[in-house]
């Protein structure tokens, strides 16, 4: 069976000692069909447990965790008015702080009263994107008789679960979740970087079919070569048809000692088809400048 959420180790967790943790997995849903559904997805589920002394920091005031009474559509029956208020107020401050540091604290957000059976009450906190509300997560107090089956007694808590890539659909500005499950080169090389603070902002990629095809060379001087030299001379020879150049290969021969670099090329153009034919042009005309302009020598 294909799990629906990554709540189901939330118990084994917690009962083996730890009161506050992230789980992250992948999982399965049937769910409505849009660009920001998918039936597969990655979610981050997170939970943080408190006792009376945490909750109340100290305080003298008389405070308690619990009480006997009936469950209302605010409050479960074991809590006390006091840990609702205390827990609500530390869940929705952390769950924002977080959405704040993603995307700025000028973000449009919004709590939407929901349901979800492991906690009461809930939420599910909305923000603004491209002009409508998208739901980026869901959180509540954690049910009591959860901790209970658990073998904690003495504790309350919070929970939340989120989509990954609905926080990377906004981050970066990506219009459709099915972009997440491509293998084009053109979509994942966008986010091939050195550190993940990079900024980056999702270029479209065209919808026709790339061309591949590889050139290698030996290098007449190693030392003074960089492979910057190769994609400035890539792009000016193919112009706009040049969507990827990477190095692929990196070759020293035992006896000679040359080196040589195979680097794979590929072409796409925005609007229409490309041809064989028309990729095999500019494949020499990058052959002929190889060897002219950075003077290396071309392999068969």
């Amino acid at each position: 069976m294909l799990r629906a959420h990554t709540t189901c180790h939330t118990c084994d967790i917690i009962s083996a000692g730890l009161d506050r943790f992230l789980t992250v997995g992948d999982v399965y849903r049937r769910d409505e069909i849009d660009r920001t559904h998918y039936p597969v997805f990655h979610q981050m589920d997170g939970t943080r447990l408190f006792s009376a002394e945490e909750l109340f920091q100290r305080s003298d005031h008389g405070l308690k965790l619990f009480e006997s009474g009936g469950e209302t559509v605010h409050k479960q029956a074991a809590h006390t008015e006091d840990t609702l208020q205390l827990l609500s107020i530390d869940l929705k401050k952390t769950l924002l702080n977080l959405t704040q540091s993603l995307f700025g604290k000028d973000i449009s957000y919004r709590w939407v009263d929901c349901y979800f059976p492991f906690t009461h009450p809930s939420w599910e906190l909305e923000i603004e994107y491209e002009g409508d509300w998208m739901e980026v997560l869901g959180c509540g107090i954690l049910r009591q008789d959860i901790l209970t089956q658990c073998g904690v007694n003495s504790k309350v808590g919070w929970a939340f679960g989120l989509g990954l890539e609905r926080l990377a659909m906004k981050l970066y500005s990506i219009p459709d979740v099915r972009l997440f499950w491509s293998e084009d080169t053109g979509f994942l090389s966008q986010f091939n970087v050195d550190d993940c603070q990079t900024p980056i902002k999702y270029k479209e990629i065209s919808k026709f079919p790339q061309l591949a095809q590889d050139i290698s060379f030996w290098l007449t001087d190693v030392d003074s070569y960089s492979s910057n030299d190769f994609y400035d001379l890539a792009r000016t020879v193919g112009g706009e048809l040049v969507e990827q150049v990477e190095v692929i290969d990196t070759f020293t021969h035992p006896k000679s000692g040359r080196t040589s670099h195979t680097y794979r090329v590929t072409y796409r153009h925005m609007h229409r088809n490309l041809t064989t034919q028309e990729i095999n042009q500019v494949q020499q005309q990058l052959r002929s400048r190889v060897e002219q302009d950075l003077l290396g020598t071309v392999r068969v």
